[in-house]
């Protein structure tokens, strides 16, 4: 009889397809053939999932540029629509003017 996940298909006593073990190199002895072949799967997954992770990162790095850009073009029209110190400026030359006419009249 074949070792467990050794090739088989199903499981015989439950049906289900074999699961690849987890295992951790700095624990167990493995040979250099299993570490490069580990290697390899994993630059093969890494190659894999490399387009969608690029996708999501320009669509992530567009989406930050883009709040950034709303938020620095809402600050500039909320201060050129800042008329208060206009405002404050015409009273302040009115009083100036009101002053220096009391001034002068007295």
């Amino acid at each position: 009889m074949a070792a467990p996940g050794a090739g088989d298909s199903l499981d015989a006593k439950d049906g289900k397809a074999p699961v690849a073990q987890r295992i951790d190199p700095t624990r167990e002895k493995l040979t250099p053939a299993q570490l490069q072949f580990m290697r390899q799967v994993q630059l093969a997954q890494w190659q894999k999932t490399l387009p969608q992770r690029r996708t999501r990162n320009i669509v992530t790095g567009l989406g930050i540029g883009a709040l950034v850009l709303a938020i620095y073009g809402y600050t500039f029209y909320s201060v050129s629509q800042e008329r208060f110190l206009d405002e404050l400026e015409d009273e302040a030359k009115a009083a100036r003017a009101r002053a220096m006419a009391r001034a002068s009249g007295s």
